[in-house]
């Protein structure tokens, strides 16, 4: 019978895992043709992800970005009780540039309505978060504090909410990068309405509700995965000290 902990171990080793064979790529294949280091990352740790998941968990479903419209739009997954939500390679343009360290491998698992288990491998940082062993964030201490943002596409609104509550911004790469920065004491929220989807949060949101991180949505509703559509539009992660601040900064701009 599987357990809860299983489940855990089995998100960290494949996250961890499939970070290690995206190394591998990096370095076998070089960063000459960043169009060609992309794909392969996306396609190698997508078959990994998939042929290790159905071997391990064949009564699971699952949901990843490299998916074909045909089996994102599988009934079976909306109704299965268990669904691995896995992104295999979150930011694909940083994980192409050398020197670059922000971008991850996201495996979580969406079971009975919540995020149960979930893993998030920073391969080029040589770490792995994941719910097993929740990472610990430091404490807030009053003041100026950082909120990471997209480093091509900050939105307009975060500006203006950094300037309204006094805080800097932090340009990093990809989703699960920013919020593992959270996670890791690296800045203290990370704020984002310029659309994304599931698999682009599920697992680095399932181990930071796990450390005891406020994430939502930024109107302050829960965030849901497993949908029929699997846009996400927006996302707040901060240190619970800041949330409601942050949220109430977010509605008065919205007035």
């Amino acid at each position: 019978m599987m357990t809860i902990r299983d489940d855990h171990a089995l998100a960290a080793d494949l996250a961890t895992e499939a970070g290690e064979r995206l190394l591998r790529t990096r370095e076998r294949t070089g960063f000459a043709d960043s169009a060609a280091l992309r794909a392969e990352g996306d396609r190698s740790s997508h078959l990994y992800l998939m042929e290790s998941l159905a071997r391990l968990r064949p009564s699971d479903s699952v949901l990843s970005e490299e998916a074909t419209r045909e089996e994102r739009l599988d009934p079976k997954r909306l109704k299965a009780e268990r669904v691995w939500i896995v992104d295999p390679l979150d930011g694909t343009r940083e994980f192409a540039e050398e020197g670059r360290a922000d971008w991850a491998v996201h495996v979580a698992l969406w079971e009975r309505g919540e995020l149960s288990a979930g893993a998030v491998a920073l391969p080029a940082q040589g770490r792995t978060l994941t719910t097993a062993e929740p990472p610990k964030p430091p404490s807030y201490e009053k003041g100026r504090f950082r909120i990471a943002v997209s480093r091509t596409r900050p939105p307009e609104f975060v500006q203006k909410l950094a300037y309204l509550v006094g805080a800097d911004l932090v340009p990093i790469g990809s989703a699960g990068a920013k919020i593992s920065a959270v996670l890791t004491g690296e800045v203290e929220a990370y704020v984002h309405a310029g659309g994304q989807y599931e698999w682009d949060s599920a697992a680095p949101v399932a181990v930071a509700l796990a450390a005891g991180v406020h994430a939502s949505r930024i109107d302050g509703s829960e965030l849901t995965y497993n949908q029929a559509d699997p846009s996400l539009p927006d996302i707040l992660v901060s240190l619970p000290e800041l949330a409601t601040s942050l949220l109430a900064g977010i509605r008065d701009l919205h007035r």
